[in-house]
């Protein structure tokens, strides 16, 4: 196996006057092979992310072409610029921010939570995206972990984080001093300070190896892991997947269901698009039904949800107009051969499928069309290479199953986290998959090698859940594991073990429901509930969570 030979290191000068990040970063020796082998991935000293994605169009003359469409009209590359260049005086001149700083992003999909995210990273900044689904509970992990001074929150989503700033609520997060509201039309809010500043923003010299984006991803004991991305970084995910599998071109129309707070929707539906000069919508609260609208009415040639939106979508699609879909994109989570068929089957239009992963910050292995192999997820995506290897680090021989290993321009750096050893080994990224691979370097997907449970798109740690039911009056043990579902890939099931005076019924199964709903974000509660006697434990103690599978599936 080939050792860690980062010829990057040492990295260029941070830029940045809070070097927070920069300080936090892995130490070299821990860090994966990074391998800038591509002509298209050799990028300048000093880089800005969104000068290269927003600005670039505007000086080079497409400053009127369509950039992002949304709920109440469109911007062109000019107006989205414009609008970045407010927010980042903001951010800088009125809330006093300065480069290097971590900023918090709450919001659903729209183009204000786009331009806040591209004016931060303009500003030197580093944005931090969250989920607008999270609690206090959870916001206060990721305030606490990135050390997070200000927020740019929607209006709509302001509870939650309220609770963090309040010094006598028990979520309460010391770091975060500020709070901005945008979508709103208070006097303070984000969009009366804007009309402030009237003034280009030539935005801050970054470097290459600045910082510019922590996304925070959760394992398997619902600690939240912070993996910290470069400016390059989001470039070398543009200049990749979308080039080379997906042929992007200014032409290109996006669309979908991924937050901006996933890598995968920060991607698909914002850097893509506007990298290679093309537009994206931006719509909260997609259905099925409306997503495909959606493509009709905007001519959508490239869309980007998970498997159990398309099986959904696949039963609607007959009387829908989707001549303009070149690329249904596919992530998150496996792709079952019966929806891609069934996909297949109402639409004509086969599915692009795609493995990535918050720590490489976007997809890695991918098919496409023609390229794609039945039974197989697809080929690696140029720039990257991958392999499969035991649990020794080496190679196996085609068509033995093993961990994927993969290494490229991007890859693992978590924040100040114990945990950067288990993902990375040898210069390799170990996303903790296991795969195979045939002769012909075709990759297909067994199962997740850890508890992760991975449910119609969203990753959800069965620890954490479990936390949440303990901490219900009722209940004195728990397990919860991931079973197999046909719509939704898995849901989350949990074994009870009830206190010794409360009986099981039906609607204390609803109760339980309701009270991790309220606790922790909606989409992570147990859609199945099961009162057992007891737990399987070993000797010492620990719960045996593949008996639990076992139980529920004895095929498992």
């Amino acid at each position: 196996m080939t050792q860690p030979d980062n010829s990057t290191l040492p990295l260029t000068a941070t830029s940045h006057e809070d070097t927070f990040a920069r300080d936090r970063l892995p130490p070299s020796d821990q860090w994966p092979q990074f391998v800038f082998d591509a002509p298209e991935l050799h990028y300048p000293e000093f880089l800005n992310a969104t000068a290269e994605l927003v600005d670039r169009h505007v000086h080079e003359g497409r400053g009127e072409r369509p950039a992002i469409h949304g709920a109440h009209g469109s911007w062109s590359y000019r107006a989205l610029q414009q609008q970045i260049d407010r927010i980042a005086q903001v951010l800088i001149h009125d809330m006093g921010l300065v480069s290097g700083n971590r900023v918090l992003l709450r919001g659903a999909n729209s183009p204000m939570m786009a331009a806040c995210c591209l004016a931060a990273i303009k500003a030197g900044l580093v944005v931090v995206p969250t989920m607008p689904l999270l609690r206090a509970v959870e916001l206060k992990q990721i305030l606490d972990k990135a050390q997070v001074s200000a927020a740019l929150c929607a209006a709509s989503l302001a509870d939650e984080l309220s609770h963090c700033l309040d010094p006598t609520h028990p979520h309460h997060a010391p770091s975060l001093r500020q709070m901005v509201l945008f979508d709103s039309t208070a006097p303070k809010a984000l969009q009366a300070r804007m009309q402030r500043f009237d003034s280009p923003y030539l935005g801050h010299p970054t470097t290459r190896d600045d910082v510019c984006l922590i996304a925070f991803t959760s394992g398997t004991t619902g600690k939240p892991k912070g993996t910290m991305h470069f400016h390059r970084d989001m470039l070398a995910m543009c200049d990749l997947f979308p080039r080379h599998v997906l042929n992007m071109g200014p032409e290109d129309v996006v669309c979908g269901t991924p937050p901006i707070a996933f890598t995968f929707g920060l991607g698909g539906l914002l850097a893509f698009p506007l990298r290679h000069g093309a537009s994206t919508v931006l719509l909260e609260k997609l259905t099925p039904e409306s997503l495909l609208h959606t493509i009709a009415q905007h001519r959508v040639t490239q869309c980007y949800t998970a498997p159990t939106f398309y099986r959904q979508m696949a039963l609607l699609a007959d009387y829908v107009d989707l001549s303009s879909l070149r690329h249904p994109v596919s992530a998150g989570e496996a792709l079952p051969e019966a929806t891609r068929q069934l996909w297949l089957d109402h639409t004509g239009i086969p599915i692009t499928d795609g493995i990535g992963g918050t720590e490489m910050i976007h997809i890695y292995i991918a098919s496409a069309g023609k390229d794609w192999r039945p039974g197989t997820l697809g080929q690696v995506v140029p720039g990257y290479q991958a392999q499969i290897v035991d649990d020794a680090m080496q190679a196996v021989p085609p068509g033995t199953p093993g961990r994927l290993a993969v290494r490229g321009p991007t890859g693992c750096r978590y924040l100040d986290d114990p945990r950067q050893t288990d993902y990375v080994k040898n210069g390799w990224n170990l996303p903790g998959d296991t795969f195979v691979m045939d002769a012909d370097g075709y990759f297909s997907y067994l199962a997740r090698n850890d508890d992760m449970i991975v449910s119609a798109g969203y990753n959800i740690a069965g620890p954490e859940v479990e936390g949440v039911l303990l901490s219900h009056p009722a209940v004195a043990e728990c397990g919860v594991v991931g079973i197999a579902d046909e719509a939704r890939g898995h849901i989350v099931m949990a074994h009870v073990v009830l206190k010794s005076d409360v009986a099981p019924s039906d609607a204390l199964v609803v109760e339980l429901q309701d009270f991790v709903k309220a606790h922790i974000a909606p989409y992570k509660y147990p859609r199945r509930i099961e009162f057992v006697a007891q737990l399987p434990r070993t000797e010492t103690g620990k719960l045996q969570r593949f008996r639990l599978r076992q139980a529920a599936d004895p095929s498992h």
